[in-house]
């Protein structure tokens, strides 16, 4: 915590000793360090940038795989208020849940390629619908191996390479018997995304398709469909942000959750 006295006004020169041009300077100087300071958490919480996180929150995350109950890290409802197109409400209601596992059927091949560096150690997956049924979606938490320096590392490659656009290097959906999404299928997918953070060792991801059944010759990015004027069907049904939206969301519990561990040790 920073906190900020009232600076004194320049005239005090006469008592400090302190010239107000100095003075000046070192205001601006505590001035600055608390805004970096303040930079830097909230870049942290935001995911924004890639500073080094500090060692407990990281060491926190790598853990949260067997020790965070899943109606934590994937809620049976989640809210996305604003997530729709146009700025629409959506509700996603938890349909099916994954054991965990590990990697090697949750990813076609080349992404588990490109993703092999960081390691596997556990991947967490569970698969909403939305409110009408329409769409499913699987969210996904890849635990790494990896240091950060590592997971940053990756992270400049999907960013450089546009990794997270080709259509080869896709997750694949869970599709859960006797759920909306049975049918859910690799030829099923739509659209997706998918996350590498940088501080905490996790991949995070989402894919989304149609519940009944349809099959889709080219998925698109989600975030090339939930732009304005797009006009493929996977962007005209909403499909992109119910990825988007939903690997939001679960992105953002994951990281209060990090908080919480790491403010509250066991």
């Amino acid at each position: 915590m920073v906190s900020f006295g009232e600076p004194e006004a320049f005239g005090t020169r006469r008592h400090t000793g302190v010239p107000p041009r100095t003075a000046a300077a070192a205001a601006c100087l505590v001035l600055g360090l608390g805004l970096i300071g303040g930079a830097v958490t909230g870049s942290w919480l935001t995911g924004e940038g890639e500073g080094r996180p500090a060692a407990g929150q990281y060491t926190a995350a790598a853990a949260l795989w067997h020790s965070t109950p899943v109606d934590q890290l994937f809620p049976p409802t989640v809210e996305g208020t604003g997530a729709g197109p146009g700025g629409a409400d959506r509700t996603w209601t938890r349909i099916a849940v994954a054991p965990d596992s590990g990697c090697a059927d949750a990813f076609d091949p080349l992404l588990r390629k490109a993703l092999a560096p960081v390691g596997c150690r556990r991947l967490l997956r569970a698969t909403y619908t939305d409110a009408t049924q329409s769409h499913v979606t699987t969210v996904g938490l890849l635990f790494t191996k990896a240091d950060p320096a590592a997971m940053s590392a990756l992270a400049r490659r999907f960013r450089d390479e546009r990794l997270d656009r080709r259509g080869d290097l896709l997750p694949r959906p869970f599709a859960a018997k006797g759920t909306a999404a049975e049918r859910f299928g690799d030829a099923q997918r739509a659209t997706w995304t998918v996350s590498v953070l940088t501080d905490a060792p996790v991949v995070a991801y989402a894919v989304s398709g149609w519940a009944d059944g349809r099959t889709v010759d080219s998925p698109q990015p989600a975030a090339d469909a939930v732009r304005s004027g797009a006009t493929t069907a996977t962007a005209q049904a909403g499909l992109g942000n119910e990825a988007q939206g939903l690997a939001d969301r679960v992105e953002r519990r994951l990281r209060q959750t990090i908080g919480s561990a790491t403010e509250n040790p066991s």
